[in-house]
């Protein structure tokens, strides 16, 4: 039996590797994306996505192709979209919200049952409002920590010595690998409860300080330097883990990367063997 199609609302990270993911086992249904940007047409085309461009999203450019299909929403809130376009998708087969553990605050020990805080900085009473309304439709609502993948920020920032410890670097981060949160999320289509919320991450949550020197020492460049707490962004001042095993357990997934250390290993590997490449199919002919 053919899957329904598929209509990404949203296509950053989290909803190419989606695609990337279903191009990697065969699976070949239709799949559309909004884009608020006509220049990236040609980037989802070549992913095989058809894109619905739309600076500003509206019910008219959605609720077609909602009707009985599996959806994903990844934008980021902004107080008015989701409000407007989620009645659009009420006659999904199913949907996953992806939202963030931002919504449980700075600090803490986090897993399925631990309260959410609405006053908590970054945009926390945004994310909570968001999943309240797509929950309503349906929706099962995936918390993911930092999300990390190629063209990770954070590999860059430290090889450009752009990075900057918060603190004494002890502050706990969670993260999940982009490729485990699409089988997360497809997982979720698949099987998962209407209406359900988890919190996804690695196996491994691990102080700031302990990432950013490994990543060094494995790029061969200096040690960031430490920066006071109030100087560094926002995001990077808290001190919070995540335990995503109930997710794991209810939808049946295994991770690729159990930990950031496996995770950072891949995306270095492949950039070398990108390196590699681009050397060779550059390299003047000696015939």
């Amino acid at each position: 039996m053919s899957s329904p199609p598929l209509l990404l609302l949203g296509f950053g990270d989290v909803g190419r590797a989606i695609a990337l993911a279903l191009a990697e086992t065969g699976d070949a249904r239709p799949i559309a994306a909004t884009t608020r940007r006509a220049e990236r047409e040609a980037e989802l085309a070549a992913a095989g996505v058809r894109a619905i461009v739309a600076p500003e999203l509206a019910p008219a450019h959605i609720q077609e192709l909602a009707r009985g299909a599996h959806v994903v929403v990844s934008f980021p809130p902004d107080g008015a979209t989701d409000a407007r376009v989620a009645p659009a998708c009420a006659e999904a087969a199913r949907i996953v919200y992806v939202s963030s553990t931002a919504v449980y605050g700075p600090r803490g020990d986090v897993d399925d049952t631990t309260p959410t805080d609405a006053s908590a900085p970054h945009r926390a009473a945004p994310r909570l409002a968001a999943e309240s309304v797509w929950r309503a439709q349906g929706a099962l609502v995936l918390r993911a920590p930092a999300i990390y993948g190629p063209g990770s920020g954070l590999l860059g920032r430290i090889r450009r010595g752009e990075h900057r410890i918060p603190g004494d670097g002890s502050g706990r981060v969670s993260r999940i690998h982009v490729h485990d949160l699409a089988a997360l999320v497809l997982a979720a289509l698949a099987r998962g409860a209407p209406r359900a919320t988890y919190v996804v991450g690695d196996a491994q949550p691990a102080p700031h300080g302990e990432v950013a020197r490994w990543l060094a020492h494995r790029l061969g460049v200096p040690v960031p330097p430490s920066a006071p707490l109030d100087s560094v962004s926002p995001t990077l001042r808290g001190d919070r883990a995540v335990d995503g095993s109930r997710a794991l357990r209810d939808l049946g997934v295994t991770l690729r990367y159990p930990t950031w250390r496996e995770g950072f290993d891949a995306l270095l590997q492949a950039e070398a063997e990108a390196s590699c490449e681009a050397a060779r199919t550059q390299a003047p002919s000696t015939r």
